[in-house]
């Protein structure tokens, strides 16, 4: 399904970003962990990349590039954010609103828009991460009596990710670059009880969602199996949207 093909996969230090690799690998892929966390070593397939760094950017595709021959695909899956993060809107600083944009939405820029010289040359795919979040609006009854909430900055750039990415579809469809997103529900990570119980109350499925849920999906967008799917949002919540 992936044989052979040069997958990087930024944050792939992550709850899904290590799934996605698995996934990946297990169907003949040459998956590239990309994440700050690791140090270079591409004969183990680990790339030493901090998204926010344009520099750091450049010379990591560079050298995925020159050590394979060539690269297939990217997943923009890193996920960094200030120390801040979860504030409630009110209290919000507008520097620590504008760091996560520049963080999370304009990395995802940067990195798809030098990788595209690679991709020109073999048609390959991107995949992006949204969230349910940025489709629909925030159910906020599933954070009560937690001390939880769903920050606003979250809304805005997944949401602004999913049309970017039908941007990005229709302006190189032409060169047969596919460019799709992944949009998960929520997916569990030891969250606190209260919540869990709320959230799954509200799925149709009574479920949040795990790591191997989302990664199958994320393998056949990059896949040839794919080949005539550009532009799409492929939402995996449980049915959490479909109510």
């Amino acid at each position: 399904m992936l044989k052979d093909k040069v997958i990087i996969v930024t944050g792939g230090n992550g709850l899904l970003g290590l799934e996605m690799i698995k996934n990946i690998r297990s169907k003949g892929g040459i998956a590239i962990n990309a994440d700050i966390t690791v140090d270079t070593d591409l004969t183990k397939y680990e790339l030493k990349l901090d998204v926010t760094s344009e520099d750091s950017i450049l010379d990591s595709f560079k050298m995925v590039n020159a050590y394979f021959g060539k690269i297939d695909g990217l997943v923009n899956n890193a996920y960094p954010r200030t120390k801040d993060w979860g504030n409630k809107f009110e209290d919000i600083k507008l520097e620590s609103w504008k760091t996560n944009v520049d963080l999370q939405m304009n990395s995802v820029f940067n990195c798809i828009q030098k990788i595209i010289p690679y991709l020109l040359e073999s048609k390959g795919s991107i995949v992006n991460i949204g969230s349910v979040y940025g489709v629909v609006g925030n159910d906020f009854t599933v954070y009560e009596n937690t001390g939880l909430t769903s920050p606003a900055a979250y809304s805005a750039i997944k949401g602004g990710l999913v049309n970017f990415t039908r941007y990005l579809a229709s302006y190189y469809g032409k060169n047969g670059i596919r460019v799709n997103i992944v949009s998960p529900g929520g997916i569990f990570d030891n969250q606190h009880p209260t919540f869990v119980e709320q959230y799954n109350h509200k799925v149709p499925m009574k479920r949040m969602g795990n790591p191997d849920d989302i990664s199958p999906a994320i393998s056949f967008l990059l896949s040839n199996e794919a080949k005539y799917i550009t532009g799409q949002n492929i939402i995996i919540d449980g049915g959490w949207t479909c109510i």
